[in-house]
């Protein structure tokens, strides 16, 4: 017999603040039905931690949960809450060490020039940190991400504000023609098992392994790409003097917390090709600083604060930019530039939110404004082109009327580009790069220049099987028209084609529209079916999966964070995802200087639903059925009350939300029959809670409008945040009666 046990991630920033409220809450109501709710660390400062031990001492130690975790998932015993977590940029790396550091844990700094072999190792451990981290080693299963009934009913009853498009918008995409990785991949399927290793050969014939032996299996779909350093300069200057010339403002939209090796070096070319004459005039300042256009203009900020040259380089910095094109802002009130930080701006969130405004970002006024939007690589630019194209053409989408694209994704076991980050590399020399068996077999090559960021990607046979069979059943399900959106002049997508088609056969798909559509043709057609108030699933790759399940579920729902998003594990277990943390860090922000968290646990309410109900199925818990359904049934009653945070101090946050949430699910268990026991335990708990609504409210609006020390921003005080995410001492005594 399995343990009804369900594992909740801690995570960090607003999701991890929300936590300290609703996780007691949860772990009360399901005890009675000999349910134990367990915590794993998977937080940025965690995984540090974890991977230092031999710098800490025993009572600083921290286990591995993330690698417990990534076991776990192979097993049918896996039932996993998965909150956001950070997918860390170098900039907040560093800041998570440099706060550990001041806590006490005497780990060390991140060397970014790794000279000694204990930089070396210790900069191996970081890369183990950095970037999308956490969801290749949890992600055993493929994606199934939708919007909940309830939700999307509730979307169109209380429609959210959408900008309005004009049809002389000027807000365009602009990619590279050539040179990126989109025209430089080329992609095979391996016929039998193998070893693979990654070799650079230099023009003089030296040569070096990049990558040591690794296994290949039969089946899998491996490919290598180039971005073009050459050529990915020449095309930012032209787009940063079109910009100037066309008197539209200028963003980047790049993915740098996921795509860690190579987007940062992308995002500093285009950040250098800007300020040209700056970094050339500085250069040996730059240079003596450790300065690098990857890390943005902050870091540059950082280090030449005190510098003697410091005024005469911000004043560079500003006439670079009087007298180049707009930059998009990050934050108008702190002159925070699009160009300030590389992971400040995360393309999947800032393209959604630009189509969901009309087009338009905020300029340095504080204004909305038409934008040239750079996505270099044509992977995954011309979707948003013909987004954009689209809306354009027939003007912003109704909320209210507007069918749902629900997604199927393929990301299971590493798929393609999010598993790539081990074999990305940028390369210092002329000369060739192989991927080749350990006989010496030449599997696939890249030409490659001096600076030139070389890439290989695999996706197994096994996840793609699992793919076509979820996209199947969601489509038979359902009965909604299924698009695989994949582009046959991608080298990739031309062999995943071809797999498509032929597991396609071992279904009955008699009846059901599924098409496999080119990606611009596939976001034209689907936005031309939802107008109509239908479905239409999207089945996509892995990168593809992350921005469209922001894209469409910001324009349906005005969010991501209320999607219901079932990772079905490919050997039985549950991975259930909570939504989008992208708006977290401003959320911490408001709670710390105002007492105020409007973080909304909508997210964490639906997995824990379909947590409770996969519970009850694998291990048939009675009990746990009886949960889940007067969850989903608490659910839609906090969806009719409008009982999400609000936004400023006053009105209903994030711990007020969890509060109505705890109300509802009492009231339903009391009023439920298909359980005695519960109804007996819950009856008195939800007449209590329902006499006491009025206090309890008022206690949890009384914490609000005060400054809050929370000890810290990657590793907070746990007491201090209990104490100020549960300042309700009726509502705790409530539900201590559980206990």
């Amino acid at each position: 017999m399995l343990d009804s046990k369900i594992i909740y991630t801690i995570t960090d920033e607003a999701p991890m603040l929300a936590t300290h409220s609703l996780l007691p809450i949860i772990q009360a109501f399901t005890k009675p039905a000999g349910i134990s709710v367990e915590t794993r660390d998977i937080s940025l400062a965690g995984r540090i931690l974890a991977n230092f031990p031999e710098y800490l001492n025993d009572n600083q130690k921290q286990s591995d949960d993330l690698a417990e975790l990534g076991l776990l998932a192979t097993t049918q015993e896996a039932n996993i809450i998965k909150l956001p977590n950070i997918s860390a940029s170098v900039p907040q790396l560093k800041e998570a060490i440099k706060e550990l550091q001041a806590k006490g844990y005497k780990i060390p700094d991140f060397p970014e020039d790794a000279q000694t072999d204990d930089e070396k190792a210790a900069k191996a451990k970081y890369a183990k940190v950095l970037g999308s981290a956490v969801n290749p080693v949890l992600r055993e299963g493929n994606s199934d991400r939708r919007a909940p009934k309830a939700v999307k009913n509730y979307a169109k009853k209380n429609p959210h504000k959408m900008g309005v498009w004009s049809s002389d918008s000027k807000t365009e995409v602009a990619h590279m023609e050539t040179g990126d990785f989109f025209g430089t991949e080329n992609s095979t399927t391996i016929d039998n098992d193998t070893k693979y290793k990654i070799v650079f050969t230099s023009k003089a014939g030296q040569t070096k392994v990049l990558k040591d032996l690794a296994n290949l299996k039969a089946g899998e779909v491996i490919d290598s790409s180039v971005m073009n350093m050459h050529a990915l300069k020449a095309y930012a200057k032209k787009v940063i003097s079109d910009a100037k010339a066309k008197n539209v403002m200028l963003s980047v939209h790049l993915k740098s917390t996921m795509m860690k090796v190579s987007d940062p070096i992308i995002f500093g070319a285009i950040v250098e090709a800007y300020f040209e004459e700056v970094y050339t005039k500085y250069s040996e300042t730059f240079k003596a600083l450790d300065i690098t256009p990857d890390y943005g203009l902050q870091d540059l900020y950082n280090k030449i604060a005190g510098h003697s040259l410091e005024a005469e380089i911000k004043q560079a910095i500003s006439d670079a930019i009087t007298n180049g094109p707009r930059i998009a802002m990050v934050n108008s009130d702190k002159g925070i530039t699009n160009f300030h930080v590389s992971s400040d701006v995360i393309v999947d969130a800032s393209m959604a939110a630009l189509a969901r405004n009309g087009g338009k970002m905020w300029n340095a006024e504080g204004k909305e404004e038409d934008t040239i939007a750079m996505i270099p690589d044509r992977s995954y630019a011309g979707f948003y082109s013909a987004c954009i194209e689209e809306m354009r053409k027939n003007g912003a989408l109704d909320p209210k009327t507007i069918g749902s694209v629900p997604n199927v994704g393929l990301m299971a076991q590493k798929a393609e580009e999010y598993g790539s980050h081990d074999k990305t590399f940028q390369l210092s020399e002329d000369g060739l790069v192989t991927i080749e068996t350990e006989n010496g077999t030449v599997l696939l090559s890249q030409t490659v220049s001096a600076g030139d960021i070389f890439r290989m990607c695999q996706t197994k046979d096994a996840p793609i099987q699992d793919w076509v069979k979820l996209a199947v059943n969601r489509a038979k399900l359902s009965d909604t028209t299924a698009i695989f959106w994949l582009d046959k002049d991608r080298a990739h997508d031309r062999e995943i084609i071809k797999k498509v088609e032929k597991y396609l056969k071992d279904f009955d798909t008699n009846g059901l529209d599924i098409r496999i559509m080119d990606v611009k043709d596939a976001m034209t057609e689907t936005l031309r079916i939802i107008r109509t108030g239908k479905d239409v699933i999207s089945v996509s790759g892995n990168v593809l999966r992350d921005y469209l399940t922001d894209l469409f579920p910001i324009l349906e729902l005005g969010t991501s964070a209320k999607m219901l998003s079932i990772v079905p594990l490919m050997n039985g277990g549950g991975l259930f995802e909570t939504g989008a943390g992208g708006s977290a860090p401003k959320h911490v922000e408001q709670f710390i200087e105002e007492g105020y968290l409007r973080w909304d646990s909508l997210g964490e309410f639906l997995a824990l639903q379909a947590s409770l109900e996969h519970l009850a199925q694998t291990l048939n818990n009675s009990k746990a059925q009886v949960l889940a359904d007067t969850l989903d049934e608490a659910n839609a009653k906090f969806l009719e009350n409008d009982k999400s945070p609000a936004r400023k101090v006053g009105e209903l946050d994030n711990r007020g939300s969890h509060f109505f949430l705890t109300l509802y699910w009492a009231q339903a268990l009391a009023n439920q029959n298909n359980d005695t026991e519960l109804k007996a335990i819950f009856t008195p708990i939800a007449n209590e809670l329902t006499t006491n609504e009025s206090k309890i409210n008022q206690e949890l609006i009384d914490s609000q409008g005060i400054k809050n020390d929370i000890g810290g921003y990657y590793k907070p005080n746990t007491d201090l945040l209990n104490a100020k995410m549960r300042p309700s001492k009726t509502l705790n005594e409530i539900l201590a009666q559980l206990n």
